[in-house]
């Protein structure tokens, strides 16, 4: 009988593993409905196993290639299930030392594994995935001796697993209702499959699968549920994962802690993701982060309302009412403010920008999303979605347009679009809003994309700067044309060409004159060209919006489109008291 295991062998079967899981990614999201019917089980475990596939390496000792793959597994955890399977793995990872691992060692790493699992949730519940990775080492334990070798073994207990999987239905009203099994418990079944087929010495190239298992129609979103999944990935010095769990116990629900002291992923559900980054600031250096909307994944899994996915940048204002009611997937962009990571109209507002803004040495910096925030994103809409529409920031102002149009190469089998809006703030949410109105008027695909393309021409903001101190600290006007301005009190009025750069569109020196310039550009454009639709956004000035909304009623006769608060990373720029309006002219 084959008795031992070699680190060569081990890593192939991970891997192997790795492969398997991400081939049913589609499956295993359409059958998630605990602990919320999301559905993205599938897109998170594809997460983690991926990194394990891209980072975990062939070390020189057996351990430190467990180790490898663990802390590649902790770094690419997404999700319950995903943390709850890094930290299966990292506690595999503590019993293994020497250069093969024997049978007795595997079957004590499984059920070291096994506990840490349970550890890590505050609240386990039976029928889910750690039912399975308990059982899978109490049935390899059950039948060591009665196995002629060790992929007799394997296959042995696999078969067993079957049965039980099925049997988690009858542990979770919520799956038996639905007649499916838990989603998790699935995954670490596929996971399994490939596991002993690498030990087999068998292999697959990765294919994504474009079909769907099963269609799960759940009613509502509960109430009492909380709202956002929050994750944060710490890194530090002995830091104590119990007491991170009671740090935040008050925060939400579904609190896993996987990791060691010095890296860890946190995953919790709550109402209050800002509370929850400023409770774990202290307690190690943020090196990664994401919050999901929930209820938003919830909606599109289960009550889908468009055949097309409208995708935008937080950088687009909008009216939050609108953009849910609408189902309209906002990228939240990041901030980095002293050091930490913030995001854009979800983690931090403006009120508390401005705050922490006062006593910074160095200016915040906002940043463009990294290819693995764009990954988990196409990941999720392209399970609900054969059509994607994505509209961004002026790609002259960001990268934001880059990283979207490099992340949907990965995905070549869905029609994505990447549309430059050449805009910025509230004309980039007029486009948006615009887009939408042609979804649900039935327009197809590249029309919409087509008609976009010839509105963005017809878009135009104008932004009245109460100051320019703000543009000069974030290095929007250079420093000794800032001072000249301030000296000179001069109130700019700031736009955007036709190729999408920032412009001073117009002077005054003080701001009713500002106010006034923009008025009869108004009034200019409504007598000459028409205008179909405008809107209005400001920062902590409603004294002048209000203004503003009356004599733009007065001079187009019609009321905006809407009035909103600015992002705050295009506030960063503009600056307290600023006031902007964008229109779309009538086409000719």
């Amino acid at each position: 009988m084959t008795t031992t295991i070699s680190k060569e062998t081990l890593f192939k079967s991970f891997l192997l593993g790795a492969k398997y899981v991400i081939t049913e990614k589609d499956g295993l999201n359409s059958i998630n409905v605990f602990p919320v019917a999301d559905g993205d089980t599938g897109s998170n475990l594809t997460s983690l196993m991926k990194s394990i596939l891209l980072k975990a390496r062939l070390e020189n000792t057996l351990a430190d290639t467990v180790k490898s793959i663990s802390d590649a597994a902790i770094t690419g955890a997404r999700g319950n299930s995903g943390i709850i399977f890094a930290s299966y793995i990292y506690g595999f990872s503590n019993g293994i030392k020497g250069e093969t691992l024997d049978l007795d060692t595997f079957i004590d790493s499984m059920e070291s594994a096994s506990k840490n699992a349970y550890q890590s949730i505050e609240k386990p519940v039976e029928g889910t995935m750690i039912t399975l990775m308990r059982l899978w080492h109490e049935v390899l334990n059950d039948i060591k001796d009665k196995a002629t070798d060790f992929v007799t073994l394997l296959s042995t207990a696999f078969e067993q697993m079957k049965k039980e999987l099925e049997h988690t239905k009858d542990l979770l009203p919520v799956l038996k209702e639905n007649k499916v099994v838990d989603a998790g418990a699935k995954g670490f079944y596929h996971f399994l499959d490939g596991f002993i087929r690498g030990f087999k010495g068998e292999d697959i190239e990765i294919d994504m699968k474009d079909t769907l298992e099963t269609h799960l129609h759940v009613d509502h979103f509960e109430e009492t549920q909380t709202r956002y999944c929050t994750e944060v990935l710490i890194e530090g010095k002995d830091m104590n994962l119990d007491s991170i769990k009671a740090l935040l116990h008050p925060q939400g629900d579904s609190l896993v802690v996987a990791g060691h002291k010095g890296l860890a992923r946190v995953h919790i559900h709550t109402d209050d993701p800002a509370k929850v980054f400023e409770l774990i600031e202290p307690v190690g250096q943020i090196i990664d982060q994401k919050v999901d909307d929930m209820k938003k994944q919830f909606e599109v899994a289960n009550h889908k309302k468009h055949k097309i996915a409208l995708v935008t940048d937080s950088i687009a204002d909008l009216p939050d009412h609108y953009a849910e009611d609408k189902q309209i997937h906002v990228l939240n962009l990041s901030l980095l403010i002293n050091q930490v990571t913030y995001f854009d109209k979800l983690t931090i507002e403006n009120s508390r920008f401005y705050q922490l803004m006062n006593d910074l040495k160095e200016y915040p910096k906002s940043s463009q999303p990294n290819p693995k925030t764009v990954e988990n994103l196409y990941s999720f809409l392209t399970t609900y979605y054969d059509e994607i529409i994505v509209i961004t920031v002026s790609s002259k102002m960001s990268g934001t347009y880059q990283a979207l149009l490099n992340g949907k190469k990965a995905f070549p089998n869905h029609k994505i679009t990447v549309i430059d809006s050449l805009q910025n703030s509230v004309a980039e949410g007029m486009l948006v809003k615009k887009a939408m109105t042609y979804i649900e008027q039935g327009h197809d695909y590249q029309n919409i994309i087509d008609k976009i393309e010839k509105d963005k021409i017809l878009t135009k903001i104008l932004v009245s700067v109460k100051t320019l101190k703000y543009m000069i600290r974030s290095g929007r006007l250079k420093k000794t044309t800032g001072l000249v301005g301030k000296m000179i009190n001069l109130k700019p009025i700031i736009s955007i060409d036709d190729e999408g750069m920032g412009i001073i569109e117009a002077k005054a020196f003080s701001l009713g004159k500002s106010d006034q310039l923009i008025f009869d550009h108004i009034k200019q454009v409504h007598e000459t060209a028409g205008i179909e639709a405008y809107a209005l956004v400001q920062v902590n000035a409603m004294d002048r919006i209000q203004k503003y909304v009356k004599e733009l009623e007065r001079i187009t006769g019609q009321k905006p489109d809407y009035v909103s608060e600015i992002s705050t990373i295009v506030a960063m720029n503009a600056g307290i008291g600023s006031v902007a309006v964008a229109y779309i002219k009538k086409e000719k």
